[in-house]
């Protein structure tokens, strides 16, 4: 037998599936149908990504804290609001034999002067102690050796250009001066820390410079207080003991609580956590409709072939997995070019703002879950239209 023969046989003895066929027979529709499904699918990605992208960012600083634990005042309601409570609270803190070191930290929004177009923008403003630890990485301690002279700040590189092009100038080699609250400070160095949705740009000073940045700050109050366990503590239980020795002016949290207090924020205290949600809500419906359409047509255009199916003996449980595996398919095909469209729009949203959108496992199981949710869900309406069908009423 030759090769051509083999082929054919080959081939002959293939059987293609009715599901395929079906959807195929009309291309038109099938694309229409896949765009449609794209678009659900990339309408929740986008909207589940910049959610969970909000939540992330919103913790940008408080993940690089070095610390155990962390005192806040209970007025405080977020970073965008945090009261002050006495820094002595925090001395208190180091009576107790789990507690290896701390750091005041001073934490507010003030506004800085572009030193470009001498515009004004709020922007994060941290003051610690320069010869205390702040951060876990470990190039900041040299960096904040130049704090401990007055009116020096480190600007964060990462802050968007709306603060002017001071990253730049200060690479450039040039002398970058500029004013935060009417008070005249330079740039000093450059960190790398990130925008949040509460702030667009961050620095770092001193508490002596901070206090002169904001005068009407009460001596020795401070916003945040860290805490350093020594190894081995649990950070829940030496929460729970320093809340019950220190005074009802102050509380503590572990920094995994400190993280959930911030996003916690922005999930309840806030609509932008629902307009999200419901967003993507909105993608699964329109994709659910769609998918409807398709396959109520696709069943109504051959109802009379499953028809002579069903009157040649063919159980109607049989015709039903035909259009369960269209909707499986349909799944299968329109997930992917919303996957490849989804991860393209989050590189585009990075560059553009900064936040920390990606596209991570869970995200993309998610989605795909709702869309083979959706699919299946339109295919079992449908199947309710061939359910109804009566080879008698047809012929």
């Amino acid at each position: 037998m030759n090769l051509p023969t083999r082929i054919l046989g080959f081939w002959q003895g293939r059987r293609i599936p009715l599901a395929i066929l079906l959807l195929t027979r009309q291309p038109v529709r099938l694309a229409v149908a896949l765009a449609g499904i794209s678009f659900a699918g990339i309408l929740m990605f986008m909207q589940l990504g910049f959610r969970d992208g909000l939540f992330d960012a919103s913790v940008t600083i408080h993940r690089l804290f070095d610390t155990d634990l962390v005192l806040i005042s209970p007025r405080s309601t977020s970073s965008v609001s945090m009261a002050s409570f006495p820094r002595r609270r925090l001395v208190q803190a180091m009576a107790a034999p789990e507690v290896e070191g701390i750091t005041p930290v001073n934490w507010g929004l003030l506004l800085w002067r572009n030193p470009e177009t001498r515009g004004t923008r709020s922007i994060l403003a941290l003051g610690f102690e320069p010869n205390d630890p702040l951060f876990t990485d470990p190039e900041l301690a040299p960096k904040a050796r130049v704090l401990t002279q007055k009116g020096r700040v480190l600007f964060d590189a990462q802050s968007r250009p709306e603060f002017g092009p001071v990253a730049e100038w200060f690479r450039a080699g040039r002398t970058v001066e500029s004013e935060i609250s009417g008070t005249r400070v330079r740039v000093a160095g450059l960190v790398g820390l990130g925008t949040s949705f509460g702030a667009d740009g961050n620095l770092l000073t001193s508490s002596e410079t901070y206090r002169e940045l904001v005068p009407n700050t009460p001596p020795g109050s401070i916003e945040v207080g860290l805490i350093r366990l020594r190894p081995g503590t649990d950070p829940e239980a030496a929460a729970r003991r320093l809340q019950a020795q220190l005074p009802d002016d102050v509380t503590v949290l572990t920094k995994e609580g400190f993280i959930a207090f911030e996003q916690n924020y922005w999930r309840t205290s806030t609509s932008i956590g629902f307009i999200f949600t419901l967003g993507a809500a909105m993608g699964f419906v329109v994709g659910c409709v769609i998918v409807y359409q398709v396959l109520y047509s696709d069943v109504s255009d051959h109802l009379p072939e499953y028809a002579t199916l069903m009157a040649m003996g063919y159980k109607l449980t049989s015709l039903l997995g035909i259009v369960a595996r269209e909707g499986l398919l349909l799944a299968a095909f329109g997930y992917l070019p919303a996957y490849a469209a989804g991860q393209g729009l989050y590189l585009l949203v990075r560059n553009a703002t900064q936040l920390p959108v990606y596209m991570d496992t869970t995200r993309a199981m998610t989605v795909f879950t709702m869309i083979l949710v959706m699919c299946m869900a339109s295919a079992f309406l449908a199947m309710r239209r061939l359910a109804d069908a009566d080879p008698a009423e047809i012929f």
